[in-house]
């Protein structure tokens, strides 16, 4: 299950069952969507959500608020993130041959936190908010560090990758690089003043809502352009799928695709982690039950699957962080934690040597 599978060309039945897995998939996005509108400290009828989409008024005024405010921009937020971290997973493990290779597990999302808590420190010293008020230079100074903190691990990464060929050593290296960046993040945080260090520490556990309708344009545009160039590069990765050699011999420039596959990943991870904190477990799991869905590793179905897969999940672990009809908040990291995890333990568990796991 989950094995790296290229295939000929697909028969009129194959496709018909992708297509099929492509329209359930994203019917259950829309069903994610609508349930986070309508589900959460105070539950919304669905007529009313679709009222208040429209530009009318909901039977309660309330409601209005309560939809176009806060729970619209988390939705869309939500949907973007977890389809950015999935589709980053799912180019990492393909990059690296690893199948448990995703943004937070190789220490992707610590150096995208290192260059977010460097701006943390420049802010804080001026006086300034990080996490709100900013203009948009200030979002793009944002975007940008983390971008290049994410992408800065994955170089490292990516030169080991070429040394090592023990998936469980490049797993431990990535962990230890992880590590190394997170115990930079604490000097500097250190070193900041007392009232971002909390703001810092709750950015931590992840959250959907912190990104504003100002925001939402470069926050999505990003991310677009992360997806857009994820799929730019579909057709090298299955060439990658049975390695660099292969690739070459296929035709295909290897250097180009790499630094194209490294720059989407760092900018879905970097833009994610920037505005929501570092999420975890999505980017390992996601690939792993489309392929299940699937019955192919091949991009130009997977990487539209992720995208869809992961938008719903994150919808869906956003909904049990609010716990609908209370007024707890539980921490969103917690929820995608018990999403993901037990999808790692099952990859490890059902491969005896996980370093042919990605073998042709």
């Amino acid at each position: 299950m989950g094995e790296i599978t290229l295939e000929r060309p697909y028969s009129a039945g194959v496709w018909s069952r992708r297509r099929t897995v492509l329209i359930a998939l994203s019917m259950g996005l829309v069903a994610a969507f609508a349930a986070s509108l309508a589900l959460g400290s105070v539950s919304i009828p669905l007529n009313n959500i679709v009222t208040i989409l429209m530009g009318g008024e909901g039977a309660r005024a309330s409601w209005t608020t309560i939809v176009m405010n806060f729970r619209l921009p988390k939705a869309i937020t939500a949907a973007l993130a977890g389809a950015a971290l999935s589709v980053s997973g799912l180019l990492m493990q393909t990059l690296f041959r690893n199948p448990l290779a995703d943004p937070y597990v190789l220490g992707i999302s610590s150096g995208a936190s290192l260059g977010v808590a460097l701006v943390v420190l420049v802010t804080a010293s001026a006086g300034v908010s990080l996490f709100s008020g900013l203009t948009l230079v200030g979002d793009v100074g944002l975007i940008t560090a983390a971008s290049i903190g994410a992408a800065a691990v994955m170089a490292i990464i990516a030169i080991i990758a070429r040394r090592v060929r023990h998936t469980m050593t490049l797993l431990i290296l990535g962990l230890m690089i992880g590590y190394m960046t997170g115990s930079l993040v604490s000097i500097l945080i250190h070193f900041s003043i007392p009232d971002r260090i909390q703001t810092y520490i709750n950015w931590t556990f992840g959250t959907f809502g912190g990104v504003t309708w100002s925001q939402m344009p470069l926050f999505s545009a990003v991310i677009l352009i992360g997806l857009l160039t994820a799929y730019w590069v579909a057709k090298p990765l299955n060439a990658f799928l049975l390695g660099e050699t292969y690739a070459r011999s296929m035709g295909v420039d290897v250097r180009r695709a790499r630094i194209g596959i490294l720059a989407a990943s760092s900018i879905l991870a970097g833009v994610v982690t920037a505005f929501c904190g570092p999420i975890g477990f999505l980017g390992v799991a996601v690939p792993h039950l489309c392929r299940i869905l699937l019955r192919t590793s091949d991009h130009r179905v997977a990487l539209p699957a992720a995208a869809l897969m992961g938008a719903s999940l994150a919808l869906i672990a956003d909904m049990i962080a609010q716990v609908p009809g209370g007024q707890v908040i539980l921490p969103l990291n917690a929820i995608t934690a018990l999403i993901g995890a037990p999808v790692v333990v099952w990859v490890i568990l059902s491969r005896r040597n996980l370093r042919e796991s990605f073998s042709a």
